[in-house]
């Protein structure tokens, strides 16, 4: 194996990964209710929507910029992900791959994510 082909598996193996480190620091930046609702989004884009390594990074990283805006704008979560959070996804995800079977359990999961990270639970979003 060349040089170079050693250097271009290393940079497929490396840069997915330092995109993904990237994106959980600034994921962690966001206020906290902001990062709690791209946590449960993420926990669902990851075990329900079969992407490639860049089509994830990608993904990440425009959701990373979506949540930004609205905190920065101070758009309520519920404005940027609507009533129904599964719906939401699906949409979302549907820019980066072909989807993927989502079920109940975890559609119900997602929803009640986006309720306690708006607060819709305790009757406040934060």
């Amino acid at each position: 194996m060349s040089d170079t082909e050693k250097s271009g598996i290393i940079a497929k193996m490396i840069g997915p990964k330092k995109r993904w480190r990237a994106y959980k620091a600034r994921v962690a930046e966001l206020p906290e209710n902001y990062r709690a609702a791209v946590e449960a989004i993420e926990r669902h884009l990851m075990h329900f929507v079969p992407t490639d390594g860049d089509a994830n990074a990608s993904m990440f990283e425009d959701l990373a910029d979506l949540f930004e805006q609205a905190a920065v704008n101070g758009t309520p979560i519920r404005e940027v992900v609507g009533q129904d959070p599964t719906e939401f996804v699906k949409e979302f995800a549907e820019n980066y791959s072909d989807g993927g079977y989502v079920p109940a359990r975890a559609r119900r999961q997602l929803t009640d994510s986006i309720e306690r990270a708006t607060g819709e639970q305790a009757g406040t979003e934060g």
